[in-house]
């Protein structure tokens, strides 16, 4: 059982800004849960986001190159379909696409897609929203460099805790949300974000959502479990940060990284499970956390869906299925719909 107390002399002054605030928070509230737990967007500081384009890199991580060989297959089609949805709910009415993102990264597979709007438009704006500031600094940076034709329009800002602020468009607006990011939360929040997203788009706007698929466990586990401890790292890197924001003293080597299959709940999950019996101080929050030898901290989950499963998803937020593109093996699906 996990317990937290308070300690007179780990008094400090408040934290200096919104975004340790936040990180205070969320550290406090999960690592107080029995079992113990942290949201995954503590994941994507500097470090975190470099070592994530890692993993995306990796031969065991298939999902980052099957979405890719996806939009390269289809991202002609995918433009078209979004514009032509628009324009059956605007009939007469003109406008050029532009993309948003949430969770842009560095936005390396979007380039496909935006090289394609620009292809039948012979422009497009693109508004990522990402948390990460350095990951949003390399995506506009490579754009920059790469992308004729592309008017940037970044925002910082954790879309999973803040409210979305788009701005007024006149064309059609495709919302990407890729990756299979949506994985990572648990239905109900996952339905939340998508019918957040919902209100900000306008009738005929579309949502490409990325959906990495089940398949045999032993693809599915070895994804998480790479060869190199790149995952790992990623892993124990939240640790880190917590020890950099909040002043704590996690001790990295008393703790290893576990992704298992829940078949039950369909996901991967991520943990990282304390090697010995334990107290960490965290000054900044004026509190300490017993660990036990053998417990774990809940770091992520990574959902993987059926046909029916992206159906009710899509359902619940309010959306209808428009177009489906996939793989020959099935192993990933882009799903583009519509605000119903």
């Amino acid at each position: 059982m996990s317990t937290s107390f308070s300690s007179p002399e780990l008094l400090t002054p408040p934290l200096a800004n919104p975004v340790q605030d936040a990180v205070a928070t969320a550290v406090r509230e999960g690592l107080s849960c029995t079992p113990k737990w942290l949201p995954a967007w503590l994941f994507y500081d500097a470090e975190g986001s470099r070592l994530f384009e890692r993993i995306t890199t990796l031969p065991e991580y298939y999902p980052t190159r099957t979405e890719r060989a996806i939009f390269a297959g289809y991202a002609d089609g995918i433009i078209d379909t979004a514009i032509r949805t628009w324009q059956q709910t605007h009939p007469g009415r003109s406008g050029r696409l532009r993309i948003l993102e949430l969770g842009a990264g560095t936005a390396t597979k979007t380039g496909i897609l935006l090289d394609a709007a620009v292809r039948r438009q012979g422009q497009t704006e693109y508004l990522p929203i990402d948390v990460s500031e350095s990951a949003m600094a390399e995506a506009c940076a490579s754009m920059e460099r790469v992308q004729s034709g592309v008017i940037v329009s970044p925002q910082v800002a954790n879309y999973v805790t803040d409210a979305l602020e788009i701005p007024q468009h006149d064309g059609p607006t495709m919302a990407l949300y890729i990756g299979s990011s949506i994985g990572n939360f648990d239905p109900e929040e996952a339905a939340t974000i998508l019918g957040n997203l919902r209100r900000q788009l306008q009738p005929g706007d579309t949502l490409l959502l990325g959906t990495d698929m089940v398949k045999d466990r032993r693809k599915l586990e070895a994804a998480y479990n790479d060869h190199d401890g790149v995952t790992e790292a990623f892993n124990l890197n939240l640790l880190r940060r917590i020890n950099r924001d909040l002043r704590a003293n996690f001790d990295l080597a008393r703790y290893r990284h576990m992704a298992v299959w829940n078949e039950e709940r369909s996901r991967i999950e991520m943990h990282l499970q304390s090697l010995r019996d334990q107290i960490v101080r965290i000054p900044a929050l004026n509190a300490s956390f017993q660990f036990a030898k053998g417990e774990t901290i809940h770091t992520e989950n990574s959902y993987k869906f059926t046909g029916s499963s992206i159906a009710s998803l899509l359902h619940s937020a309010s959306y209808a299925p428009v177009e489906q593109w996939t793989d020959e093996q099935r192993w990933f699906a882009v799903t583009l719909a519509t605000p119903e």
